[in-house]
């Protein structure tokens, strides 16, 4: 198994929103993630976007634009996601002073880990944590 290249992310989430500016919207200012990139189409949809947290990345856009990912996605249930975060206690105030659907406060893990967990306006489950799982090339 290969590491990435200079430290960038391998694995990026991949969501489709019907209102991909809100959900844009929601991820920067409730769940702390930063636009590295939005391209909209002339009508204003998203068509892609890539958002950052830490060393990870997800990329999204809108629905309904055609294509074979949204043809792909069409009728695909709601995603899960996992974002390492070093401060969950504060992360989550931030994600409930902007009124995020909060499913799991702060919780202590069996395995170490202490995490939260959140539903986007779309129903996507959203988990922020501690849990850093190595990525090494062992066997």
């Amino acid at each position: 198994m290969a590491g990435s290249a200079g430290g960038r992310p391998s694995v990026f989430p991949t969501l489709l929103y019907a209102d991909a500016k809100a959900a844009v919207r929601q991820l920067t200012e409730a769940f702390g993630f930063t636009e590295r990139s939005v391209y909209e189409g002339e009508d204003g949809t998203v068509l892609h976007a890539e958002l950052v947290q830490g060393n990870g990345a997800v990329m999204l856009g809108s629905k309904g634009r055609g294509g074979v990912f949204d043809t792909a996605m069409r009728g695909a249930g709601p995603a899960g996601v996992y974002v390492v975060v070093d401060d969950v206690d504060a992360h989550h105030r931030r994600a409930v002073e902007q009124g995020a659907e909060i499913l799991m406060p702060p919780t202590d893990q069996d395995y170490g880990s202490r995490d939260y967990m959140a539903r986007d306006l779309e129903g996507n489950v959203w988990s922020f944590g501690t849990y850093a799982p190595e990525t090494g090339t062992g066997a």
